[in-house]
Parts: C-alpha cells; sequence; structure tokens
C-alpha cells in the first residue's frame, strides 16, 4: 500500500506464549474521499503474535502513506488489518480506527483478523 516501503518484522521472544501487543498511533491522518479535507483519527493494533512482531518505525512510516489518501474509514481499517495481518501472519489482530467528530458526529470502525484455531483472548 505504502510508497514508503513495506511492513519490517522481527522475530517473536515467545514464541511459546499467546501474549498481546497494543500499538496506538494517535496521530492518524488520512483524506475523505467526498470532500478531500483531512480526516484525523487514533489507529490501534491489538495482536498476539505467531512467529513475528511489527517493527513499529516502519508501521508509523505505513501509516503516514494515508496522509494524502481519499478513502472511506471502514475502507482503511480493513486495508490496514490485511496488510499487518498479512505481513506479520499473527495469531489474532484486531485493528480499531477511531475518527475526531465531523459534523458532531464520531465514527469507530473495528477489523477483526484470526488464524485458524486461535481466537481472541
Amino acid at each position: 500500500m505504502t510508497e514508503s516501503g513495506t511492513i519490517e518484522l522481527f522475530d517473536n521472544p515467545r514464541p511459546g506464549r499467546d501474549y498481546r501487543i497494543a500499538i496506538c498511533c494517535p496521530e492518524f491522518t488520512s483524506v475523505c474521499p467526498k470532500t478531500g479535507q483531512p480526516d484525523f483519527g487514533e489507529i490501534t493494533v491489538e495482536y498476539c503474535p505467531e512467529k513475528h512482531c511489527i517493527e513499529l518505525k516502519s508501521l508509523k512510516f505505513y501509516l503516514q502513506g494515508y496522509r494524502n489518501k481519499g478513502i472511506f474509514y471502514e475502507s482503511l481499517t480493513n486495508e490496514i488489518l490485511d496488510d499487518l495481518s498479512g505481513a506479520c501472519k499473527p495469531r489474532w489482530m484486531t485493528v480499531t480506527a477511531r475518527f475526531t467528530p465531523r459534523g458532531g458526529i464520531t465514527t469507530d470502525v473495528t477489523a477483526e483478523y484470526h488464524a485458524q484455531g486461535h481466537r481472541l483472548t
């Protein structure tokens, strides 16, 4: 997706253990495809790694790739989930996008991925 490169990974230091990683990106921006106005929000990624973990600097650059992209909230949340879960192949992953009010309305979108045999704990 991003022009800045791909998601970099590193080896999970405890592959035999289920544990939750939560990453909060409070300065996310994209563009409304209808109005061309900027959308401001927070992206939260939670996952249980299998073999690999997401390297944070590459995640930052990946998310910055949305800065000038016109995309609806629902599409970007699912696209981020597809890209990240496809890269690190976690046991499970949840991506939540929370956007600041526009016209007095807030929007939160959550998308989930579960590897076969794994459910959110």
